[in-house]
């Protein structure tokens, strides 16, 4: 681009701020970062009800009216209407899928501009969907200029990208190092803690099939000397099963659960943790961001042998042990090892914080963002 003339960015995905989510975390990010040296506009949707615009931290959002959300995908008629109208300022769109609506727009808007795919995840439990729904993404996967995945597991583990692997480009999730260390350290576990002697054990996310923490909870009845913290919220249904297996296994007080935190708690907890765990048994846990939440700080993780991006930013033996999904043993065991051995955990956490350091930081990820989209825009201009 020019120098006279700033990049024009249109931002797609489900939802935005205030919705909390890891991928609306990471669009808000892109898109206030992306804006100090482009001109940046986001189009969502309403969780339900009618559309508006705001101005959220100088960034323009378009919340599209939406008739409700099924199967994971908001019901909007309008979203298809703003997306013609914004595609014809933009100079290239990037798409945070999976969002089916998004790939519908941008096929039927006839956009002609760069178009930048960010893959976050395959579709992993709606496989009778998928198959209504493949048709319209393998179009959509052939239009796009580029298709950006945080990992290589992200893409050796898809069906789908391993047949674009010529499209691909590998930036990962980026986290703000100095604004999570310059938290104020709170003893947010330590206050609740039973026994001050006890390890402190912490896992962090929704209460939904594929994190399971059913397997944590089964685990941890096997491990001596812990506590366990369950930051996060789920269905009635999913809350009363894990209580009741906390309940059965007479882990009462050994396991707390906290419900959602403010943001500010929250990274207190990641930083009054011994040792965090991420032991998530389906694809649909595509790369887990709280890794690196938990790494920033210097502690330990255990997580899962998926196929995903997941075990690509902890890594086993270097930051923290790697154990099979579902393992019941095999996840006690990781955790006793780790509760045992306080210089193999201050070992890892060394490890853990180098590495996001490295690897991690949020201002080498957004250039990278930022120099892909620009790149991607200028061949399509040229062309």
């Amino acid at each position: 681009m020019s120098e006279q003339k700033k990049l024009r960015i249109l931002q797609v995905n489900k939802a935005y701020y205030p919705h909390i989510g890891g991928i609306e975390s990471l669009v808000r990010t892109f898109s206030r970062e992306l804006q100090k040296r482009a001109e940046v506009q986001v189009l969502v949707c309403q969780e339900k009800g009618r559309g508006e615009d705001r101005i959220v931290e100088g960034v323009p959002v378009h919340y599209a009216s939406s008739l409700g959300t099924y199967f994971s995908c908001p019901i909007s008629f309008s979203f298809l209407r703003q997306f013609r109208k914004l595609a014809k300022w933009a100079d290239v769109v990037e798409f945070h899928v999976p969002f089916p609506l998004a790939d519908l727009a941008c096929l039927l808007s006839g956009y002609r501009g760069g178009v930048v795919i960010a893959w976050h995840s395959d579709v992993v439990r709606q496989k009778t969907l998928l198959q209504f729904y493949k048709p319209l993404l393998m179009r959509f996967l052939r239009r796009a200029d580029c298709i950006i995945a945080a990992t290589e597991g992200h893409i050796t583990s898809s069906p789908f990208l391993t047949q674009f692997a010529d499209k691909c480009r590998i930036i990962p999730y980026g986290i703000d190092v100095q604004a999570y260390r310059s938290v104020e350290r709170k003893p947010i576990l330590r206050q609740i803690q039973q026994d001050p002697e006890t390890v402190r054990v912490l896992f962090v996310g929704r209460f939904v099939y594929y994190k399971g923490i059913e397997v944590l909870l089964h685990a941890f009845a096997q491990v001596q000397g812990c506590e366990l913290f369950l930051v996060g919220h789920g269905t009635p249904e999913m809350e009363e099963k894990l209580h009741q297996i906390t309940e059965a296994a007479h882990m009462a007080a050994q396991v707390h659960f906290l419900g959602n935190l403010e943001e500010a708690d929250l990274r207190a907890a990641f930083a009054d943790c011994d040792i965090f765990v991420l032991p998530s048994t389906a694809n649909s846990e595509a790369f887990g961001i709280v890794q690196q939440e938990a790494m920033v700080y210097g502690k330990p993780v255990i997580n899962t042998a998926l196929p995903t991006g997941v075990p690509h930013v902890s890594l086993d033996g270097v930051t923290g042990i790697t154990v099979p999904p579902e393992d019941v043993p095999a996840l006690a065991q990781a955790i006793q090892k780790l509760a045992d051995d306080k210089a193999l955990r201050e070992q890892y956490g060394r490890a853990a914080a180098k590495r996001v350091e490295e690897e991690y930081e949020e201002a080498d990820v957004v250039d990278k963002v930022y120099a892909t989209l620009a790149e991607i825009a200028e061949r399509r201009q040229r062309t």
